[in-house]
């Protein structure tokens, strides 16, 4: 099969790096093009890097030579491309923008970025849990005037490890919920070495990322109604957000709350037999068990469990009834592999599998 090639929006930082790592070998897809700032374009990747490189995996030796195209010179970085993955550091108005001329330019884009989340006709897409909002697609094309320029998201990384379990325990109708996440600092785009600060300390604030944590799973689990998703309304979730000293991984603990009344043993089988589509379409990064259920006291930990299923998968553990609400649990997901450029490469291979993605 001829691969599809891609254009890498924002390459040069950190989830640029993982769009990158992840895409070294993948079946369907191969980075034609790198893009990034004024000031790394020109150079190789590899200069434009420097010794910036965040991961553990060393730099796939195929990109090292690509010459970095500006980022604003949407012709040129269009012109060999299938499709586009955006992880850009700019201001919102600034990549709401950018990414909607990338679409207008028959490119579409798969967007890490938050700033078209609450757009009202572009999909955001945990591929198990909502593939049937990539319909609203149509009408995106409609506004945009594409024929198959299109932009979709993935939602943030900090609704990962608690919003597919809600969505698994659908049929006992969860109606409130109290979440608190402890947030690894690659969310941030940082490693210990740019954030010494962070050794031995937590911060209790992440600007943004409680409304985020609250709201964004409710258009996950909305409907499409003409021309625009509409959120749901049978959830009601509060949270708090803290950055912890940990590299990789995000953990919630949360709190439920249902309105049917649900035994241990239904909510563990809920969450194991759990799957969706790009399980049943067998799409390359579909993790072969979704969600899967840790029976330890001491479990999920980050240093043991955030490389399940090669990151894409969820841990939980420590599900017990509580005094106030019906049930608790912690929960443990990755937050740039599921929670940004790996669920990007997910929905992209959802987007192809259904037939929004295709060659030009």
């Amino acid at each position: 099969m001829e691969k599809l090639q891609a254009a890498i929006l924002g390459g040069t930082g950190m989830v640029g790096q993982r769009f990158i790592s992840l895409l070294h070998d993948h079946p369907w897809f191969e980075v034609k093009t790198i893009a990034a700032s004024p000031r790394s374009a020109g150079k190789t990747y590899e200069e434009a890097v420097g010794g910036r490189w965040k991961l553990d995996t060393p730099m796939p030796e195929e990109v090292k030579k690509i010459v970095v195209k500006d980022v604003s010179d949407v012709k040129s970085v269009s012109s060999d491309v299938d499709f586009c993955f955006s992880a850009v550091d700019m201001t919102k108005e600034e990549i709401r923008a950018i990414e909607e001329e990338y679409a207008k330019a028959e490119t579409p884009v798969v967007s890490n970025n938050s700033a078209h989340r609450w757009t009202e006709d572009v999909p955001m897409i945990i591929p198990e849990i909502n593939p049937e909002h990539a319909d609203i697609i149509h009408s995106q094309r409609k506004r945009l005037g594409t024929k198959r320029g299109f932009i979709a998201v993935k939602p943030n990384c900090s609704i990962q490890s608690y919003t597919p379990v809600f969505y698994a325990w659908r049929e006992f109708e969860p109606f409130e919920a109290v979440v608190s996440t402890y947030q690894a600092i690659s969310g941030a785009g940082k490693t210990f070495k740019d954030w010494p600060e962070m050794i031995e300390n937590i911060i209790p604030y992440i600007g943004g990322e409680e409304e985020k944590s609250e709201k964004e799973p409710l258009k996950v689990f909305g409907h499409i109604e003409g021309d625009r998703i509409v959120n749901y309304e049978g959830l009601k979730i509060t949270s708090q957000c803290i950055r912890v000293p940990v590299l990789n991984g995000h953990t919630a603990s949360v709190f439920v709350n249902f309105k049917k009344k649900p035994s241990k043993e239904e909510l563990i089988e809920a969450m194991i037999s759990f799957s969706g589509e790009p399980q049943k379409l067998d799409l390359p990064s579909a993790p072969k068990q979704f969600i899967r259920y840790m029976t330890e006291d001491d479990r999920p930990q980050v240093r043991l469990d955030v490389d399940y299923e090669k990151g894409f998968g969820v841990s939980v553990g420590r599900l017990r009834e509580d005094s106030m609400f019906d049930w608790k649990f912690v929960g443990l997901s990755h937050n740039t592999v599921r929670g940004a450029a790996g669920g990007g490469v997910l929905c992209a291979e959802l987007l192809k599998a259904k037939g929004y993605i295709v060659k030009k």
